[in-house]
């Protein structure tokens, strides 16, 4: 991914925001079968996004073509004790929940319960309105695509995460936060804004009648069992198992200073979920291989529209980020940003699959973009080798 490509994910994540390589370990069936070239490119990234970009700590899991998974860490899970990196810990995977909400959603599509193409006032009525911003000419579909000109509520709070790490908010308040900002028309460009999938997390509550996070859970988490991966309760601020810790600094190559404990609420369907990267890899994987959908609901998944010119040709679907990677193919995936936690990977084409997470955000580094680039050819690297 070029440095343009760097800066434009910048933009688009949903925070403003001394080191010992760990071997890996084989997870599931103990053979392993397309050689050490792989694994040792899997490692090699991981110890350059901590020796290099200077990250905490870095883990992955890479799913060979087969479906046999390794774990890899490299850095220190503590950097005030120097604890290692625990394999396959748990991280918050940010903005990755939007697929776990839009896959919720369509799930209803199919059952008939919700209509892609009717405007959101259809389930929210009176809710989204504003200054330039009408529900009645914004359609669902628009809103999992981030094409309904909706503003974003990140770009306008409170970005001292310190001082707010503790504040609980309801998702009503965050729509509101947005709506102070005017909007756009509908459909007239792809603009990235979290704003959407508190809506589409709202649309499910409204059509179930239960709590989003239960939704997810019942539908998604469970049956895929992905038992490392939750969605906080209200007010549940320290993750369950073990985990790295997360850092954050107020300013570009700032001091890190551990924020792991937070209350995510803020973030809510568009950005709270808690997992690992073997589950989070799963869910994707389990994804795009037509576990969770009908064909034709993955099929309009995957079909994209333009971002932005400066993405270089990744484009956006519903929830799902298809990316050109540097061997002629695309990947397929989201990737997800919250203060103290940076995930990516991708899905190849060939059935080969990675998932990285990183113990700070790139904005936290004394070079963010570079932070950023590297991370991006970490994922390249591996689905290319």
């Amino acid at each position: 991914m070029t440095k343009r490509q760097s800066k434009a994910r910048l933009a688009v994540t949903i925070a403003a925001a001394c080191s010992v390589a760990v071997g890996a370990v084989i997870s599931g069936t103990p053979a392993y079968s397309e050689g050490r070239g792989s694994r040792d490119v899997v490692q090699r990234e991981l110890n350059d996004l901590v020796s290099e970009a200077g990250f905490p700590a870095a883990l992955a899991t890479y799913q060979d073509s087969r479906g046999r998974s390794r774990d890899y860490a490299a850095g220190v899970g503590n950097l005030e004790t120097g604890a290692r990196v625990p394999l396959d810990g748990q991280v918050r995977i940010g903005s990755n929940s939007k697929t776990f909400v839009a896959v919720a959603l369509l799930q209803l599509v199919d059952e008939g319960s919700i209509d892609l193409d009717a405007p959101v006032e259809t389930y929210l009525p009176g809710l989204v309105h504003g200054d330039g911003v009408d529900g009645t000419r914004i359609t669902v579909r628009q809103v999992l695509q981030h094409t309904s000109g909706v503003p974003n509520y990140t770009a306008v709070m409170d970005t001292d995460f310190f001082a707010t790490r503790h504040h609980y908010v309801e998702p009503r308040e965050l729509l509101d936060l947005a709506l102070t900002q005017p909007g756009t028309p509908p459909g007239s460009a792809w603009s990235y804004s979290n704003t959407n999938y508190v809506i589409a997390g709202l649309i499910v509550q409204k059509v179930t009648g239960r709590p989003l996070a239960e939704v997810v859970t019942d539908r998604i988490i469970e049956p895929l069992h992905l038992r490392d991966t939750y969605v906080p309760d209200r007010g549940e601020e320290e993750l369950r198992e073990r985990h790295p810790l997360g850092y954050h600094a107020a300013e570009p190559g700032g001091e890190l200073r551990d924020i792991t404990v937070l209350d995510p609420s803020w973030a809510w369907g568009a950005g709270d979920i808690v997992s690992t990267p073997s589950d989070l890899n799963a869910f994707f994987v389990a994804l795009l291989d037509g576990d969770l959908l009908p064909p034709e609901l993955l099929a309009e998944m995957q079909t994209t529209v333009e971002t932005s010119p400066e993405l270089h040709g990744m484009r956006y679907g519903l929830a799902l980020f298809s990316t050109p990677l540097s061997c002629g193919v695309v990947a397929w995936g989201h990737g997800g940003s919250i203060p103290g936690y940076e995930t990516g990977g991708g899905v190849g084409p060939d059935g080969r699959s990675v998932t990285v997470a990183v113990t700070a955000l790139p904005a936290a580094m004394a070079d963010p973009e570079a932070a950023w680039e590297r991370i991006n050819e970490a994922v390249d690297a591996v689905l290319c080798a």
